[in-house]
């Protein structure tokens, strides 16, 4: 049974990392040997009720991800259960010789928070967003790479984190008022994937992270119009759910929705499983396209390419009507 009681709406006020540490890790410090390590976010992650309760337990090694990934690495070899924190694109690009070499390659069990993940870091622009964080992780043999779809979530996929003996990136989008998709507790299993909605199997729509929302949205536009679908929850990209990908091969078209550069993703996850069927709808994959984005708030950052709840329900069903039915 989990330690940490679940509350949505309180969830959602903290965000995902304020949810991840100022609730699930402080409860989580009393069964296990909890090292916090932060590149200068404990403020922006919020750390800071950790940071006061177990003063010995978290370390800032300043804006210095490398040296973030090797200090935790040596920590994890000493038998520590240890979780890093920093914003994702700094995390997973600027260190990701660290994370493979001394986590990967040496299969170190750190807990790595990549926060800030997608477009949140708006106005910040390009050298701050992460959208390969995904692709990256998924490279390197032995990681586990969670993507959860709300604030509950996150504190769900970090309990399973910091259970497994293997290194875990866990990518955390959105902001502090991110939308809640599970109202109600509910059961989180890493290795299978999360159906959200379901009014019939015209569509399937895969979708992880902050586009889980999004995708719902757009499911109850597309049932207005005569297109039944399904929502599913991948909140686990690596090791992913195949089987649950090849129980929806009755679906007239696939959807892929994602906050991250469309190559390397998600949608790239799904086709690889289905590169090894003879038989399968087509998929369409929505994310970021392969380009760079011109830099404003999140809602423009969004439809820039095409993530909105509006803009997904318009190109699901100009593919569905022109290439399906």
């Amino acid at each position: 049974m989990s330690a940490i009681k679940y509350n949505s709406r309180s969830f959602f006020r903290l965000g995902q990392s304020g949810a991840i540490f100022g609730v699930a890790a402080p409860a989580l410090r009393e069964d296990y040997r909890l090292k916090c390590l932060s590149s200068d976010m404990s403020v922006t992650a919020g750390l800071d009720r950790f940071k006061k309760m177990f003063p010995n337990d978290f370390y800032n090694v300043g804006i210095a991800e490398q040296n973030l990934v090797g200090i935790a690495a040596g920590l994890a070899s000493e038998g520590y259960k240890v979780v890093a924190v920093a914003q994702a694109a700094f995390i997973t690009m600027r260190a990701f010789e660290q994370v493979r070499q001394y986590l990967g390659y040496m299969n170190n069990s750190v807990v790595l928070v990549g926060i800030n993940s997608g477009f949140a870091l708006t106005f910040f622009g390009n050298t701050h967003y992460a959208i390969e964080d995904m692709a990256l992780m998924r490279s390197i043999p032995g990681m586990m790479v969670l993507s959860p779809a709300d604030a509950g979530a996150a504190v769900k996929a970090f309990e399973i984190a910091i259970e497994m003996n293997q290194p875990t990136y866990i990518r955390l989008t959105g902001g502090l008022m991110m939308p809640i998709v599970y109202k109600e507790d509910y059961e989180y299993d890493p290795f299978h994937m999360t159906e959200v909605v379901n009014t019939g199997n015209d569509v399937t729509i895969f979708a992880t992270g902050s586009m889980v929302y999004n995708s719902v949205k757009a499911a109850e536009l597309l049932v207005t119009q005569g297109i039944s679908c399904r929502v599913l929850d991948i909140h686990c990209l690596k090791p992913i759910d195949e089987g649950g990908v090849l129980r929806t091969l009755d679906s007239k078209l696939l959807v892929s929705v994602e906050e991250h550069n469309v190559n390397g993703g998600l949608g790239t996850a799904i086709s690889e499983i289905l590169a090894n069927q003879q038989h399968h709808p087509n998929l369409l994959r929505l994310g970021v396209k392969d380009c760079f984005s011109s830099v404003g708030d999140y809602n423009y950052l969004l439809r820039q390419h095409g993530l909105t709840p509006e803009q997904i329900a318009d190109q699901i069903k100009k593919v569905f009507c022109n290439y399906v039915v």
